[in-house]
């Protein structure tokens, strides 16, 4: 599949991005190289090929959830912009 420089322009509108010209051809081969190595990856022959989902049989390990309290409260807040009732008080992120 070729890429034309109208299509490039098209996605970069789409994406609100504000391309120079001199970097359409830079962005046009870049796309054509990934679709072109796309093309390769949906081509591989994968027949008689065995089901996998990892490479390895690593597993995630949990560990118990407990609580823990912790001692030395005044130590860890020492950096603390704000502290509030021994709990760090940060700006408000939401409206």
């Amino acid at each position: 599949m070729q890429v034309s420089k109208e299509e490039i322009l098209h996605i970069a509108n789409l994406a609100h991005l504000e391309l120079e010209e001199n970097e359409i051809e830079n962005y046009l081969a870049n796309l054509q190289d990934i679709l072109n190595f796309a093309n390769i990856v949906n081509n591989a022959p994968v027949e008689n090929l065995k089901l996998t989902i990892g490479a390895n049989e690593a597993k995630n390990i949990f560990r118990k959830d407990e609580i823990k309290v912790f001692e030395d409260t005044e130590s860890l807040l020492q950096n603390a912009m704000e502290k509030e009732q021994n709990m760090f008080k940060i700006p408000k992120v939401i409206n």
